[in-house]
């Protein structure tokens, strides 16, 4: 099974991929949609993702942001036909030590946004910063640590778009959130701002096609 939410969220990538760049990578929908509603195990969706990047190089940009999505899709859906305390066992300690390396920070972003629905809250940068991430929390200091950026530039919720991109590009080559900072902090933006114009957030893009994807992606989860 497909949870609906990952399927808007794929389509709605593809789409604004498409929009913003000279590759249509809209027929690759269905290839998605195909692995992540298949009924292989978690591993196996992830060689069956790979292989779609692999064989269309034009979108690889998305390659680990859809890993992000799968992931979510295996917490909503897939899960549900396991063992109940099967993220408790070594066999999926196994899996993510295998997958250490994957995905991206947008992933607790998305959990994040499913629990907001849950339980009823309005998402917002400040309660996911401290209440989900728990940055001001001594023990979640590495949490602290990845998003000191966003920390520390709160004040961007109310600045233009071009200045959010002054600071992605600023932000260190090594930084977890380099890529996803930009269209992280235009979503966040949005929230607070209906006014906010897609089209100056679209100008001011650092790479178009993967930051309104991904804007895309999060979008969906609202």
């Amino acid at each position: 099974m497909i949870d609906q939410k990952v399927e808007k969220a794929l389509q709605a990538a593809l789409s604004a991929f498409s929009e913003y760049s000279d590759y249509d990578a809209t027929p690759l929908t269905g290839d998605f949609s195909q692995v992540f509603s298949s009924e292989g195990s978690f591993l196996d969706k992830v060689d069956a993702l790979d292989a779609i990047f692999d064989e269309n190089p034009q979108v690889e940009s998305l390659r680990e942001i859809f890993f992000d999505l799968l992931l979510i899709n295996f917490f909503s859906e897939d899960v549900k036909k396991l063992e109940e305390d099967y993220l408790e066992t070594e066999e999926w300690a196994d899996i993510e030590e295998q997958t250490l390396d994957r995905g991206t920070e947008i992933l607790n972003l998305l959990l994040y946004l499913n629990e907001c629905e849950e339980e009823g809250i309005e998402p917002g940068l400040a309660d996911y910063l401290t209440e989900f991430l728990l940055v001001d929390e001594d023990e979640f200091q590495d949490e602290h640590r990845i998003y000191e950026p966003v920390i520390v530039n709160q004040i961007l919720m109310e600045s233009p778009a071009n200045e959010i991109k002054r600071v992605a590009l600023d932000l260190p080559g090594d930084s977890e959130l380099k890529e996803i900072f930009y269209p992280m902090m235009c979503f966040f933006q949005g929230l607070e701002n209906s006014a906010i114009d897609e089209r100056a957030i679209a100008a001011n893009a650092i790479d178009t096609s993967f930051d309104m994807a991904v804007i895309g992606i999060l979008e969906s989860f609202i």
